[in-house]
Order: structure tokens, then C-alpha cells, then sequence
């Protein structure tokens, strides 16, 4: 079965941001966004285009299934 990786982690630090302000700008709860952190949780297409919008890049460069 295929892992999805994520790199929400590195973006959030890179612009200093915390996974609650990151939750509210794509409208969902902080526990999403921890599970996603941990490959816990697949994105429905939409959050993972607008976690790559908030970041300012793709889809692609976001997830990657291992």
C-alpha cells in the first residue's frame, strides 16, 4: 500500500506558521492537519490544492505517495 508523504511540516516552518492558522486558512480542523503531518490522512483533491495555494506551489511539490 502507498504512504503519502507530505511536506506541510517544512513549508509551515519555513513561514513560521502554526498548524492552527494553517487549519483555519483551508478550512479545516487542527487535527486534520496533524494527521496529515503523520501521513495519517489523503487529502481530498480540493485541501490538498488549497494547502498548495496557501504555500504558494503544487499539488505535486506537497504530496508524493511513496
Amino acid at each position: 500500500m502507498a504512504v503519502l508523504k507530505t511536506k506541510i511540516k517544512e513549508h509551515r516552518a519555513r513561514l513560521n506558521m502554526k498548524q492552527d492558522e494553517l487549519a483555519e486558512l483551508v478550512g479545516v480542523r487542527r487535527e486534520t492537519i496533524i494527521r496529515l503531518e503523520k501521513g495519517q490522512y489523503n487529502p481530498s483533491l480540493k485541501l490538498a490544492m488549497d494547502i498548495a495555494k496557501v504555500f504558494g506551489t503544487t499539488v505535486e511539490e506537497m504530496f508524493e505517495f511513496l
